[in-house]
């Protein structure tokens, strides 16, 4: 998708009054707080939240049952949501992308969307301890109440695959190191 003239223009009276659209991504190990912040950034006026597991739940939860039926569910999600952030974006609004930014190659999968459209971007990154992470996916499996639960074999394959970001990326990066998100 090409940002032409007429996206431009389409783009422009929410983009006034809202400011630059702003894509926030979220990177962190499995449990370290991406949801809770998600919510939290999603409450600023002009934003709207997308979150991957509310997605699959509904889309593919029968189908997911492995860290590769998870890839694979991941990969058709964002090749539909992909243009939809993109069209979000142009409409002045910014989105929270509640989708792991935790590979090199999903973080360039982001940048293009809000590359293409001249959106600007956050990458929110919680650098959380792995212990706390395990400790607190324990905690949400026993409540229940998150779409996914995770074992710990899946747990460690997660954070095996996990890229925090580098500088050499150029994301706009904010850190939190803290554990009381």
């Amino acid at each position: 998708m090409s940002l032409s003239t007429s996206d431009q223009d389409r783009r422009s009276p929410a983009h006034a009054l809202l400011g630059q659209p702003v894509l926030h991504m979220l990177c962190g190990k499995i449990a370290s707080g991406k949801s809770t912040l998600a919510a939290e950034l999603a409450r600023k006026p002009g934003t709207v939240l997308i979150a991957e597991d509310e997605w699959l739940s509904v889309l593919f939860g029968d189908q997911m049952h492995t860290v590769s039926d998870y890839v694979r569910a991941s990969r058709k999600l964002r090749d539909v949501m992909g243009p939809h952030v993109s069209m979000l974006l142009l409409s002045g609004l910014s989105v929270v992308l509640d989708f792991p930014a935790n590979t090199r190659a999903l973080r360039g999968w982001m940048r293009g969307i809000y590359e293409e459209v001249g959106a600007g971007h956050k990458l929110h990154f919680l650098d959380l301890e792995e212990d706390i992470c395990k400790q607190r996916l324990h905690a949400r499996n026993q409540a229940g109440k998150h779409q996914f639960s995770a074992s710990d074999a899946q747990f460690h394959q997660i954070c095996a695959a996990f890229q925090p970001p580098i500088a050499a990326e150029g994301f706009d990066v904010i850190t939190y190191d803290t554990d009381t998100i």
